[in-house]
């Protein structure tokens, strides 16, 4: 299909999100529900009694759900000035039986506002599949790479060592958080139903010549015609605004748990431990060809900046909504929404994909924590030494001083080695224990519990969400 050079292409669309979020977005899906939602509404009022509506209307409406002439909506919108009522009509010529009812006693939010909330509950139904396969690439890159101890870092200073599998878990922890608030929100979404032009439902009233248990019956309907299981209970024109900040914030919580594990990785391969997928003809630098930049993980941050900052919309439009209801959300809405879902997409979509192809560089991970071990080791060595009868404090002083004699050798002349245990070795103090010395340096005395941590935290908290149930929060232990 040819594009369109000459004018503004969202990035979103035209360059990263993926098929389904862009086709849930779009404006044949919007109109499409905003004619089930006038379906639904015409449906409900005649089972309770409204005799006006007949079959064959509800026949040509069902007949004429996305046969969308959106060129003849463009014109009439620009007669009209009014996009709803410009599809009312559109609809209308196409189902003329139709026409006299449809958006009976309605106003435009029963449709704007329903199909909103709908297209956020799909969405986050998209999501939690991506979330999901996410979560499986990791865990497996997390169960290989259980044993496999490197350097941690506090600061992004040498610390205790950990192990590949476990620094995994944190970033699946922290997307466990982002799959518990996300189902919760899918789970427990209301639809704003049918509640008139403040709220107060006011026009059904009338239409149902003030029997009450009706109207409260066709909210309840249209709601179940539509596949949901509960409406807000109050509104205004408009459902709260404060509704689109929660879901929008935790939508933007994706971006967070994503550049977190992305920066990681970047750092990761600055250091030359990680490698994330990088194609056999991929380049790196136009100037320098040896280059492997981490392409994937810089693209996700960058995303997910842009995403992290878009609830902040939601915030400022909720906080300034006028009483029942104001019209200087629309057009903020009608980009935030979608882009906050399409960003996420995206930034699951790279996810996966350094997921599935991220390397562990055995080599360099070992050779990196050889050469702090013995720095670390220097607390057992003590411990081994005075056990052996050696004076804590003189042994203390010899290793601090052998130790920072270690440290400048590398420092000053570039020493890839740390020849610390040499040293010790060659000291009296340490005559004792020099057979010991090697076996000390064993990494698997340093990592603590962090393989056995790894494959807990696998069986207990990421195998159950893979099976189809509930992340129930990552960070807790029963006690």
């Amino acid at each position: 299909m040819s594009k369109d050079h000459s004018s503004y292409a969202h990035p979103l669309t035209g360059r990263y999100a993926a098929k389904e979020m862009r086709e849930l977005f779009s404006e044949q899906r919007r109109v499409g529900l905003w004619r089930r939602l006038w379906l639904a509404l015409a449906e409900s009022e005649r089972e309770l009694g409204l005799t006006q509506i007949n079959e064959d209307a509800l026949r040509q409406m069902r007949d004429h759900l996305d046969d969308i002439d959106f060129e003849r909506a463009a014109r009439l919108e620009a007669e009209l000035r009014h996009d709803v009522m410009a599809h009312v009509h559109t609809f209308g010529e196409r189902c003329p039986a139709a026409m006299p009812i449809i958006h009976l006693g309605a106003t435009s939010c029963f449709v704007t506002d329903n199909a909103d909330l709908i297209l956020m509950r799909e969405g986050l139904r998209l999501l939690l599949a991506k979330l999901r396969g996410v979560l499986a690439a990791f865990a497996e890159f997390a169960a290989r790479e259980a044993d496999t101890a490197c350097l941690g870092y506090t600061h992004f200073q040498v610390a205790q060592p950990t192990t590949v599998g476990k620094r995994a878990t944190l970033w699946m922890q922290d997307l466990l958080f982002d799959f518990a608030e996300l189902s919760r929100l899918e789970r427990e979404m209301p639809l704003r139903g049918v509640k008139g032009t403040t709220g107060t439902q006011a026009s059904f009233v009338e239409l149902f010549d003030g029997n009450d248990a009706k109207v409260r019956e066709l909210d309840l309907k249209v709601a179940r015609r539509m596949g949901f299981s509960s409406v807000f209970e109050v509104s205004g024109q408009t459902y709260t605004r404060k509704y689109d900040h929660m879901v929008l914030s935790a939508v933007a919580g994706i971006g967070i748990s994503g550049a977190k594990c992305a920066t990681d990785i970047r750092l990761l391969m600055g250091l030359g431990e990680l490698d994330e997928p990088m194609e056999s003809r991929q380049i790196g630098s136009s100037a320098m060809a040896y280059k492997r930049n981490p392409m994937r993980s810089e693209r996700l941050c960058s995303i997910a900046r842009y995403l992290i900052n878009l609830p902040q919309n939601a915030a400022f439009t909720a906080s300034e909504q006028w009483l029942e209801r104001t019209l200087d959300d629309s057009a903020n809405r009608r980009m935030t929404i979608p882009e906050t879902f399409l960003a996420a997409d995206v930034v699951l979509s790279l996810l996966h994909n350094i997921a599935t192809g991220l390397k562990a560089n055995h080599a360099v991970i070992a050779a990196r924590l050889r050469r702090e071990l013995p720095l670390m080791a220097t607390e057992a060595i003590i411990m081994a030494a005075v056990r052996a009868g050696g004076d804590r404090q003189a042994i203390h002083e010899a290793i601090r001083v052998h130790s920072h004699a270690a440290i400048a050798r590398m420092k000053t002349e570039g020493a890839s080695d740390n020849d610390l245990l040499a040293r010790l070795k060659g000291d009296r103090l340490f005559a004792a224990i020099a057979p010991e010395l090697d076996g000390l340096l064993d990494p698997r005395r340093f990592v603590g519990r962090a393989p056995g941590q790894t494959r807990e935290f696998l069986e207990r908290c990421v195998k159950p969400v893979l099976a189809g149930g509930e992340a129930k929060g990552g960070d807790r232990l029963q006690v």
